[in-house]
């Protein structure tokens, strides 16, 4: 009769089936003794450079924080806002055309334009899922350059930083960088094909012929890689996102409730 206790070994055996990608050959190496960007060895100019930065976040903060309290009629005092706004993320385009090289700008960029234009931006749709907004047609210019410019800026911040190896270390800086830009590309791709699943007359606003299964999928090794950098969220909805694990999941779970009566959840 087979013991109802489940031993370290037989969790650790779970947890691969659930995650199948995870395995400790790809552990991302931290190494804090490492230069906080591998391309800058100069630290007085990458403190300057990252203080500019810091800099002109807090002041997107907030003026989003002002922008989202104020009335939704238009008026003198919204439209300045708007503006404060737009000049920071021109601040932070400014930045990462100056120095090419800083991932952090990159993905700084991409985020304040997520912001500004939201998270259905890759899509163009008539009938947005709850939450989510269409542009009004006089922005459809603005904003397919927009998509563009996001998914081009978290690609070259992940390409800047992305170690050669598995076995290479990061600093922790460039790890959290890896992070966000991972999760951000994930929850855009998420986000997307589940508008695309909703919507069949939704077409995407770039030049890709990416299908709702090749986002979900693209999606979920975004996750994965920003849980892998340590965003735990993002660790959970690799699972959540790759129906190889659901599908693993759902099969363990059933066998070890017929196996454990029950024990497992």
């Amino acid at each position: 009769m087979p013991s109802k206790t489940l031993t370290t070994h037989d969790l650790n055996v779970l947890e691969k089936i659930k995650d199948p990608e995870s395995a400790p050959s790809v552990l991302v190496l931290i190494n804090s003794t490492l230069p906080k960007d591998p391309h800058f060895t100069n630290m007085s100019e990458y403190e300057r450079i990252a203080s500019l930065e810091r800099q002109i976040i807090l002041e997107f903060r907030n003026v989003e924080t002002e922008l989202a309290s104020s009335s939704s009629t238009v008026s003198p005092t919204q439209s300045k806002v708007i503006s404060d706004s737009d000049a920071c993320i021109e601040r932070l385009k400014d930045l990462k055309m100056s120095y090419p090289s800083y991932a952090s700008a990159h993905n700084n960029h991409a985020q304040a334009l997520r912001h500004k234009f939201g998270d259905s931006v890759l899509l163009k749709t008539s009938s947005p899922l709850p939450g989510l907004t269409t542009a009004h047609p006089s922005q459809e210019k603005e904003i397919i350059e927009a998509a563009t410019t996001i998914l081009h800026s978290l690609d070259t911040a992940i390409s800047l930083l992305s170690p050669l190896t598995p076995f290479a270390p990061i600093s922790p800086q460039a790890a959290r960088t890896l992070s966000q830009a991972h999760t951000q590309r994930g929850a855009l791709y998420h986000v997307t094909a589940k508008q695309m699943n909703s919507d069949p007359r939704a077409r995407l606003r770039i030049a890709e012929a990416w299908t709702p299964d090749d986002l979900e999928e693209m999606a979920s090794r975004d996750f994965m890689m920003g849980g892998r950098y340590g965003n735990e969220i993002a660790k959970g909805l690799a699972v959540a996102t790759n129906p190889t694990a659901k599908l693993c999941g759902s099969i363990v779970r059933e066998a070890m409730r017929k196996e454990f009566g029950g024990l497992a959840t």
